[in-house]
């Protein structure tokens, strides 16, 4: 098996960032014309029913959602061009606005190399 990815790396890129939605209107039309568009690959069915989630989801959580790519995630990632998303699972939840870290009691804010995140 001489399949490239058997020797390539794999790396989990764990992200919290925490947004404030300024516009949950404009936020749900994003995802709706998203859904809507025919490039998507969804069934009729599934169309319509990610538009009801979307449509009422008060918070914009299921609308932000549909908007973000695991592409658009890698573009934090400074000086790397051979990367590639292979697998991305995606959970939007509403917060109360600041990041909550699990199970580490020191407040610190991860400085590496001079770079703040």
């Amino acid at each position: 098996m001489s399949d490239t990815t058997d020797t390539g790396r794999y790396l989990r890129l764990t992200v919290d960032l925490v947004v404030e939605v300024m516009d949950v209107g404009a936020l749900q039309a994003a995802a709706l014309a998203e859904i809507r568009d025919p490039e998507t690959e969804l069934e009729q069915d599934e169309r319509q029913e990610q538009i009801e989630l979307v449509n009422t989801d008060d918070t914009g959580a299921a609308a932000l959602q549909w908007l973000i790519e695991p592409d658009h995630v890698l573009g934090l990632v400074e000086h790397l061009s051979d990367i590639e998303p292979r697998e991305a699972m995606l959970g939007v939840e509403p917060s109360d606005g600041v990041l909550e870290d699990e199970g580490d009691e020191d407040d610190h804010d991860h400085d590496h190399d001079g770079h703040q995140h």
